[in-house]
């Protein structure tokens, strides 16, 4: 299981910080989800020889609108591992949804985001996974956690409508707000999710990670289709 990170400078812990957290609490790995203009620099094989989790070089951007986010998507998308980009309102998160370039749309239901069939139907048809956020349920208090429950169980229920992917994260600008995997199985009994919705969230980040670095390799040509030795018969 894996849980995205926003490290220093964008967030407050560094790539080691929370690798070795992570390690502690039962993380296979992390994905370094920093905003664009603000993304790390480690050595990611001694963080990965020291802490002994996998740690996957991502992205995230913070689009204003549509347009920014066209524009952006395809130079990001040849510099990170796992591309993710931020939701929060009705247009962006559609245009997010139908951009097969992208691996996450996160916070789908933050500020003024919205979800609808039309969102949900495209993220599952360009395998764009739709990022259950549990930060505020864990962080936030009174109406603010309030409408985070509200946008969760709207999300959840289209989301197993339609068979959509989907990753959970707490969004972690620091290494305390890191939970353990076997807290966020609780938590989500709790709001109403499977233990089993919750580590497959989890695994997501992993899986998606995996995918991407096998399409980024010299073996893969398109889907389908890789490079490899030819054997003909005698």
């Amino acid at each position: 299981m894996y849980e995205a990170v926003h490290a220093h400078p964008d967030g407050d812990s560094t790539v080691a910080r929370f690798a070795a957290t992570a390690a502690s609490v039962g993380y296979d790995g992390v994905v370094v989800r920093s905003d664009a203009d603000a993304r790390p620099k480690y050595d990611r094989e001694a963080v990965v020889d020291e802490y002994g989790v996998d740690v996957v070089d991502g992205v995230e951007l913070a689009a204003d609108d549509r347009s920014h986010a066209s524009g952006a998507v395809g130079h990001l998308r040849q510099s990170a591992t796992v591309l993710v980009v931020r939701g929060g309102t009705p247009g962006l998160n559609r245009f997010v949804a139908e951009s097969p370039r992208v691996d996450v749309l996160a916070g789908p239901m933050r500020g003024d985001g919205d979800v609808n069939h039309v969102v949900v139907k495209a993220a599952e048809r360009n395998a764009v996974h739709l990022e259950f956020d549990l930060s505020r349920v864990l962080r936030a208090s009174g109406g603010e956690r309030v409408q985070a429950l509200r946008g969760l169980r709207k999300l959840r229920e289209l989301v197993e409508h339609y068979d959509a992917p989907y990753v959970v994260s707490v969004d972690p600008a620091s290494h305390l707000h890191l939970r353990a995997p076997r807290e966020l199985l609780a938590v989500g009994e709790e709001v109403g999710f499977t233990r089993g919705q919750i580590r497959a969230g989890l695994e997501a980040w992993g899986g998606i990670a995996e995918r991407n670095r096998h399409r980024q390799s010299g073996e893969f040509i398109a889907p389908g289709v890789q490079r490899g030795r030819h054997e003909e018969d005698a």
